[in-house]
């Protein structure tokens, strides 16, 4: 599912404008920072550059009333001087302009502020109209009441539940089920997805991101010491790569072995970082 309010979009992933604006205020603050200081120790005076039948000349302005002299070939190192505190100093201008008007849209501007209209309406009200642009929630109902048919389960295999009620293959991954039933994520339980060049796969959770509006993919790989498995979780890593989900942007990994548990910790910090609204 697609968002339809306004974003940009830059390698595969959904940047936000609001954390596109401060991400790149930080660039030039940066750059700024950095022209400042080569701008401490130049020297004075202005670089004019001549190409005269093929050669290169330079000549010095002072200012004031000394004019201009030539620069001889001896004096390259104060030609450069100059020429890089021109560039410098445009840099300089373009940066600040640039880091004003940013600050000035991100004054007042937020990513959710078409969501905000709508969810500050009273309840009568909001049932009355119809929002231009639908909410995350909404999104996500809508989400989360496309139907699909999972992996299915051999008959031998144990029976393991949720609280909620949900058939997993392992306990593992009820645990991790039971954590996101407990802090309102939602998601879809081996939701199947079409790679290219390798087939149907089964991702443990699927979820709607909130950050991105997009699909984010769940893998725990929980037998990583047997060799096979081994093989084929990598294998299957890749061909999630070779279809632009890749491990960090919309693919979260995990993992565990026969003497390595489960680390919540580590479920609770990748859940917090890609599965959560940011405050």
């Amino acid at each position: 599912m697609k968002r339809i309010d306004f974003h940009m979009r830059k390698g595969g992933i959904i940047i936000k404008l609001r954390e596109m604006l401060e991400n790149e205020t930080a660039r030039l603050l940066a750059i700024r920072e950095k022209v400042e200081r080569n701008l401490n120790d130049v020297p004075q005076g202005r670089l004019r550059v001549v190409v005269n039948k093929g050669y290169v000349q330079y000549y010095y302005n002072r200012g004031g009333e000394d004019g201009e002299i030539y620069l001889s070939k001896k004096n390259v190192e104060l030609a450069r001087k100059l020429a890089q505190k021109t560039y410098d100093e445009k840099i300089l201008r373009c940066v600040e302009k640039r880091i004003k008007q940013f600050n000035r849209i991100l004054k007042d501007y937020e990513n959710d502020e078409i969501d905000q209209l709508y969810l500050r309406e009273c309840v009568v009200r909001r049932k009355l109209i119809e929002p231009v642009v639908l909410t995350f929630e909404q999104k996500l109902d809508v989400w989360m009441s496309d139907e699909y048919s999972g992996k299915g389960f051999h008959e031998e295999l144990p029976v393991i539940l949720t609280n909620n009620g949900l058939r997993v293959r392992s306990k593992s991954e009820k645990i991790m089920a039971d954590y996101f039933d407990s802090i309102g994520i939602k998601y879809k339980y081996e939701c199947p997805l079409k790679l290219n060049d390798y087939g149907v796969v089964y991702p443990d959770f699927t979820f709607l991101s909130p950050r991105t509006g997009e699909e984010i993919y769940w893998e725990h790989e929980g037998m990583m010491d047997k060799p096979d498995y081994a093989r084929n979780a990598v294998q299957k890593i890749e061909m999630y790569e070779r279809n632009k989900i890749f491990p960090g942007e919309n693919l979260i990994l995990s993992f565990e072995t026969s003497v390595t548990a489960i680390n919540m910790n580590n479920i609770k910090r990748l859940t917090k970082k890609y599965l959560m609204q940011e405050n």
